[in-house]
């Protein structure tokens, strides 16, 4: 007898885990909040435990990034996100509203599917799913089959905890299988709650057209506008350390340098001086073949890598330590014939140099709109006029100013919500512009007593504004009033 389709035991695999994980959602949705909690903090607390285990994991299976970053990240998902969340209420009755007469009941959505990438498989396994139990829902993992090892390892982990506070180990399910076809079953299976996809714009995509509801993320093309009024050197530390965090796996990492004329020359002085190298025109021309596949897209084996294997890569002698690979770039060099002008998950810039801080919100909206629209900004500026300027124009959910990219995006260095997965508003096709918490995953039942009765609202005043200014307006001389208009058009 033949074995079994692979794709027909992914499918059939995610059926038994949707059916198992809802049983297990079913009995969790009687817990109360302080349950809950309790057992999102042993969740943290046992990747906390095992971040530096889990990152090691991690690097060894997929070949990208570095431990140290890893390890942060692990820590960030773990013990930073438990923090921020620790005393949201998402469980039964949420919220009253005395002077409204409204109560607020979060309801779970049930099931998450949660898509796991490679850049951080462990750290995105962590985050999932502490913030799908916090709001009341179970989770399945369906992992990049280049990271099941480290993201089974991780869900073991995370369901021994589950063992031992009591709760069914279906609450967090994994596909052991991961297909295509199993993962296409598991978002739009009518089991599914709601789908929340980190991973390539093509698994984003599906997951928008599954009819499930789902929250995605879209790529990351992260423009840094350096002003003149800005501490250069500051500005050029923190991108580089933050283009370099796990040699540049984060969606929200920069991947180009906007600056004025003006300082153009001292921010690249303070870019040398943080151990970047400018690229010459042949040296630009073989990185642009390394980071371009034979399809046209960014080479996978470009992703995770330092700045000095990618130069071995490409056959270009640089200085050792050289962390970041810079290329200047002509303004008109944005689209898919122009590599430098992409996302490039690694330690790799463009470099833009623009006349004015006018000419530079053009061309990072241009940069924005052939990729990355909804995702992320950097500003670095002394200016706070022009961070609103930039606020209400850019079309990013967000500006992060003064601060590495990488870190601000996710969380770690602003007040933005600690979080993995970054929505992009309607500009970048999603259906949120949150760092998604666990009020993502939970629906919200209004209880909603009278306040009136229907009697009294036919005796409400149709305006606004007191009965005596309505009865007033009412008398105006309509032929007068526009008579009046008329003439004042005449002497404009």
């Amino acid at each position: 007898m033949e074995g079994l389709d692979r794709d027909l035991l992914s499918v059939q695999e995610v059926r038994n885990l949707i059916r198992r994980a809802t049983k297990a959602q079913q009995v969790f949705a009687d817990f109360d909040q302080q349950k809950v909690d309790s057992i999102c903090r042993e969740l943290a607390l046992a990747g906390e435990r095992d971040a530096v285990r889990l990152a090691e994991m991690a690097v060894a299976e997929t070949g990208f990034g570095k431990v140290e970053d890893k390890t942060t990240k692990n820590l960030l998902a773990s013990r930073i996100l438990l923090e921020s969340i620790k005393d949201m209420r998402t469980i039964g009755i949420i919220e009253e509203v005395p002077e409204k007469k409204l109560i607020k009941v979060g309801v779970p959505f049930g099931v998450v599917a949660a898509l796991i990438p490679s850049t951080n498989p462990t750290s995105t396994t962590i985050y999932k799913a502490i913030i799908s139990l916090k709001a009341g829902n179970a989770v399945i993992m369906s992992p990049h089959p280049g990271a099941l090892k480290s993201i089974s390892e991780t869900v073991r982990i995370l369901k021994e905890v589950l063992h031992r506070c009591g709760v069914s180990e279906d609450m967090i399910g994994l596909m052991l299988t991961p297909t295509q076809e199993g993962t296409k079953e598991l978002m739009s299976n009518s089991g599914t709650g709601i789908i929340l996809a980190t991973g390539g714009s093509a698994m984003v995509h599906a997951a928008y057209s599954s009819g499930n509801p789902a929250l995605g993320v879209g790529p990351g093309n992260v423009p840094a506008f350096i002003e003149r009024s800005a501490d250069i050197e500051k500005a050029a530390r923190h991108i580089v350390l933050s283009k370099t965090f796990d040699y540049g796996t984060v969606c929200a990492s920069e991947q180009h340098v906007v600056t004025e004329s003006c300082i153009a020359e001292k921010v690249k002085q303070a870019l040398v001086n943080e151990d970047c190298y400018f690229l010459n025109h042949w040296e630009i021309a073989a990185m642009e073949k390394l980071l371009t596949n034979a399809r046209g897209g960014l080479n996978a084996k470009v992703v995770g890598k330092s700045a000095m294997v990618l130069a071995e890569m490409a056959g270009i002698t640089v200085p050792e330590g050289t962390r970041v690979l810079v290329a200047e770039q002509p303004v008109e060099n944005v689209g898919k014939k122009y590599p430098f002008s992409w996302e490039k998950l690694c330690p790799t810039l463009g470099f833009y140099v623009v006349e004015d801080s006018h000419q530079a919100c053009n061309h990072c909206i241009e940069l924005l709109t052939y990729m990355g629209a909804g995702h992320t900004l950097a500003l670095h500026t002394k200016d706070d006029a022009l961070v609103r300027e930039f606020a209400l124009k850019k079309p990013v959910s967000r500006l992060v100013v003064n601060t590495p990219s990488t870190h601000g995006g996710v969380g770690a260095t602003t007040g933005i919500s600690p979080a993995f997965t970054l929505g992009c508003g309607s500009v970048g096709g999603s259906a949120t512009s949150d760092n998604v918490t666990p009020l993502n995953l939970l629906n919200i039942r209004y209880v909603a007593y009278g306040i009136c009765e229907p009697e009294e609202l036919a005796a409400a005043p149709v305006c606004s504004s007191t009965a005596e200014s309505c009865n007033q307006a009412a008398e105006v001389d309509v032929d007068q009033l526009t008579k009046l208009i008329m003439q004042r058009l005449q002497n404009i």
